[in-house]
């Protein structure tokens, strides 16, 4: 039996504490909090998107950043295995769209119920309030933490399970990028992620709270697309947000210093340009003797209308049977292609995850263990991996975590 020190009470951490206990080993829990799995509370707005239920290859299509060294952990440790690990510990699951797995109750809650309740039948020792300030390494090999009361802790192993930087108030403040470092490891840059955007026009204030469905958005350079989906997204008073643009954003963190990046909207994709065209000319064909302004409500949202009117440089106040096929092309493009410039994203606080982190190449993909130091391990969102929404993210966490705790 070896002793092992997990750092970090969140998915990832006691994932890795139950796998090490359970594997025999006496696992000790290092929480600097009062609680356990405060990040995990929130996520998926309390209700906790544990996983998702798609097949291998779709679950990896969604990992964003260094997927092929994540192949290990993921086939260690699969959806269908987190799914059944939960329902082990009494808490049932349900799918819903996008193949997004919950617990039946809908509470995050019961998810840290069901990992505290494993956590206490394999036997592992919970220490809350325990703030670690150094990891110890003598001879390329881990000794002991050192907590900020000054107590030392020696152990066989440590897992580093301590997060990234978003969520600052649950506690993720970037110890692990910290630890890592003084350990000799390199710290590739960090990001918010799975964030909403910063938008330039200033009409966008006009447009918040606004909801669309059913819209395809597409980022791209000027030279090149970088993200294109379909589905929903909200206007906000500094620019956009909802489940399009937080997985879009993933993809700008790595080139909005360098390029100058665009989000086009298509309102209308059900409709190529042809046919939204002839759909047009019927509504204008049953309006002629109206304004423009007055003619476009079956189109567009009622709040939109202002802002396309002005979009589109068209007077409002022309009459629908003096528009001409020209303007009419204007409209038809507006409508597939409303773009706005991009000029940033929000902050931690708002990100859902942190892009960048631990170098995965100093890490071993089939144990998490440090090339750098032995008896060192990191999981989870301290690592530079992360995935779009869906329930990737925590997909991540569980097969690192688990991985680890088998391997120490």
């Amino acid at each position: 039996m070896s002793k092992v020190l997990i750092v970090g009470g969140g998915a990832a951490g006691m994932m890795a504490a139950i796998a090490a206990a359970t594997n025999g080993n006496e696992a000790h829990l290092y929480e600097k909090n009062e609680k356990i799995g405060k990040k995990l509370f929130i996520t998926g707005k309390g209700r906790c998107n544990i996983t998702n239920a798609s097949d291998i290859d779709t679950i990896f299509q969604n990992i964003v950043s260094n997927k092929k060294f994540i192949y290990g952990a993921l086939y260690t440790f699969t959806n269908d295995n987190v799914i059944q690990f939960f329902e082990e510990a009494g808490i049932p699951t349900k799918i819903e769209r996008g193949n997004r797995v919950f617990p039946v109750s809908d509470k995050s809650s019961d998810v840290i119920y069901g990992l505290s309740k494993k956590m206490k039948e394999s036997g592992v020792i919970l220490h809350l309030h325990s703030e670690v300030s150094e990891i110890v390494v003598k001879d390329g090999q881990f000794n002991q933490l050192i907590l900020k009361d000054q107590t030392k802790v020696t152990g066989d192993s440590v897992i580093i399970a301590t997060g990234g930087l978003s969520y600052i108030t649950t506690g993720s403040t970037g110890d692990g990028h910290k630890f890592a470092k003084e350990l000799g490891h390199t710290v590739t840059d960090t990001s918010p992620a799975l964030v909403p955007l910063v938008i330039k026009e200033n009409y966008i204030g006009d447009l918040q709270g606004l909801s669309l469905k059913n819209v395809e958005v597409t980022i791209s350079t000027s030279q090149k697309t970088i993200f294109k989906d379909f589905g929903e997204m909200l206007f906000t008073h500094y620019g956009v947000s909802g489940p399009l643009i937080l997985s879009g954003s993933s993809f700008v963190n790595k080139l909005i210093h360098t390029e100058q990046l665009y989000l086009k909207i298509d309102l209308k994709p059900a409709l190529n340009y042809e046919q939204l065209d002839k759909r047009i000319l019927r509504e204008f064909n049953q309006a002629l003797n109206k304004d423009f302004k007055n003619s476009i409500d079956s189109l567009l949202p009622k709040k939109m209308i202002p802002v396309m009117i002005q979009y589109c440089k068209i007077n409002p106040d022309k009459k629908v049977n003096e528009i001409t096929k020209e303007e009419r092309k204007i409209i038809v493009k507006a409508l597939k292609e409303f773009t706005l410039t991009i000029t940033g994203v929000r902050g931690y606080n708002e990100a859902i995850i942190t892009q960048g982190g631990v170098n995965v190449k100093e890490i071993d993909p089939s144990t998490m263990e440090s090339k750098i130091n032995k008896g060192v391990y990191f999981v989870g969102e301290v690592l530079d991996i992360d995935a779009l929404t869906g329930g990737y993210n925590l997909q991540l966490a569980w097969s690192t975590g688990y991985l680890a705790g088998i391997s120490v």
